[in-house]
């Protein structure tokens, strides 16, 4: 499987120091099973650690997960700004999941080579 984050989120991820590798190991527990919140409809809440500090006063990620043999991370907060995200935003993401379903490979792929997506490299997930 391979990922990917959006030109939002990857600004979000470099301002707070989340690194690819604490993407991909969230990816690789949600792929165990370890999901910290499945919120339907392709899209997951996973836990990142703030830098020097654990999980659980740290970010949450979320993730457009096993769309088309891919992960999309799409947006992040902290715990401290919101307890959690809003049934409207909740709807929102899972309409935009069902629009990352209908885009083909080479569509997203242009959308690599215009920048707005971002391939995070070297994920060593099983397909």
């Amino acid at each position: 499987m391979r990922i990917f984050k959006t030109k939002i989120f990857a600004k979000f991820a470099e301002k707070h120091a989340i690194s690819d590798s604490c993407l991909i190991d969230a990816v690789k527990r949600a792929e165990k099973g370890l999901i910290d919140a499945d919120l339907g409809g392709n899209v997951i809440k996973q836990r990142v650690a703030r830098q020097g500090q654990g999980k659980s006063s740290g970010y949450r990620v979320l993730i457009l997960y096993r769309i088309n043999g891919a992960h999309y991370f799409i947006s992040g907060f902290s715990k401290s700004r919101y307890a959690n995200i809003s049934k409207s935003d909740e709807y929102a993401l899972k309409l935009l999941a069902e629009q990352y379903a209908m885009y083909s490979q080479e569509k997203m792929m242009q959308w690599v080579k215009l920048g707005i997506l971002i391939e995070i490299p070297d994920t060593n997930l099983q397909e």
